[in-house]
């Protein structure tokens, strides 16, 4: 299993920092930004830059689900060739495995010359799916929220944090046109943090397959079979491995590692510095991952079983929406009842049923 991980030249460099001062909005003042998708970013991304006085079209498919919410909200909407043709900045923000393939077939053969192309994800440039050619400005602005938050807090007079990278830049106007659109976005009122394509996709994967997805999730649902296959009720395990996982992760969000462990009691500190069940070969196992993402190898896995209609991905749904602990959570989570407002989009996503919906170029 071993795989060697690449290592970066210069560690632990202090980031750089880009705050409301840093971002001239006069920048695209005459410029039209096309966003393409209206799903949970893209809604965002329209109207928080509708709202920061910036011309901006939405563009869809035309049998879209999307388009007459949009226009609802008082956007222009277009196809995606339409919007296209006439944008000065394109922001893509159609899921991983749908952008080239809108790329190649609405945006490549429409796009003006010079135009800038932008994402939220370094995804399909880093791996090389999207190659824009040299006179197209390339940059990222990336919020480190989903979007229903970056429109509240935009909304609120406040901001997301952003991670921002160039990846073109043939005038020299990258840097300029980036903080622009990230201060249009309302992120510099929180800071955009320096990365580069492929820092952000290869971090972004690493921390989603390792920690925030294949880590949490693989560790409350053993944690559950465990205790369930020991005697303990389903509900008892369910509140001891998922329910209050939210608690610890508002603490870390609010203090870090050491707000989280001092917030709870001696015996639970003294059972984390002791009883862990990572250890050395999981930090193997993620080097191991760490290196299929380096090398591509996680990526064309990904895009291979979609082009083959997602055969693989679509069981893995199966397989894991039908889970013991998927039977125990709605009854549970009906008992909260700060939690009800959240209960039916939940249980939608347990079924995947929403999955259509998010989608939201197709």
């Amino acid at each position: 299993m071993s795989r060697k991980v690449r290592k970066l030249k210069e560690c632990y460099m202090a980031a750089q920092i880009w705050y409301e001062n840093d971002g001239d909005l006069s920048v695209l003042e005459g410029k039209k930004v096309a966003i393409i998708g209206y799903g949970s970013q893209g809604h965002a991304h329209a109207l928080n830059l509708r709202d920061s006085g910036v011309d901006v079209v939405v563009g869809l498919r035309p049998t879209s689900k999307s388009v007459d919410f949009a226009k609802e909200q008082g956007l222009e909407v277009k196809s995606v060739p339409e919007a296209a043709a006439e944008a000065d900045v394109i922001m893509i923000l159609a899921p991983d495995q749908y952008q080239r393939t809108i790329w190649a077939n609405d945006i490549e053969p429409n796009i003006k010359p010079g135009a800038a192309v932008a994402f939220a994800h370094g995804f399909n440039i880093h791996y090389g799916y999207i190659k824009p050619s040299e006179d197209h400005p390339v940059f990222m602005v990336a919020p480190k929220g989903p979007g229903h938050i970056v429109r509240r807090e935009y909304a609120a007079g406040r901001g997301v944090p952003v991670v921002v990278a160039v990846e073109q830049d043939p005038r020299g106007d990258g840097w300029a046109l980036t903080l622009a659109y990230a201060k249009a976005l309302g992120a510099l009122r929180a800071g955009a943090i320096k990365t580069t394509f492929k820092e952000e996709t290869e971090t972004d994967l690493f921390g989603e397959q390792n920690v925030l997805m294949g880590g949490v999730n693989k560790l409350v649902e053993m944690g559950f079979e465990v205790l369930t296959d020991a005697g303990y009720q389903p509900e008892i395990a369910y509140f001891e491995v998922c329910h209050e996982l939210k608690m610890l992760v508002d603490l870390m969000n609010e203090g870090g590692l050491n707000k989280a462990r001092w917030s709870c009691s001696d015996t639970a500190q003294y059972g984390d510095y002791t009883n862990t069940v990572i250890n050395e070969d999981c930090r193997k196992r993620m080097e191991y991952h760490l290196g299929r993402i380096q090398d591509g190898s996680f990526a064309k896995e990904f895009i291979d079983d979609q082009d083959a209609g997602a055969p693989h991905f679509k069981e893995l749904q199966e397989k894991y929406s039908n889970e013991r602990i998927e039977t125990v959570g709605p009854k549970l989570r009906a008992m909260f009842s700060w939690n009800k407002d959240g209960v039916k989009d939940a249980d939608e996503a347990n079924s995947f049923t929403g999955k259509i919906a998010r989608a939201q170029v197709q």
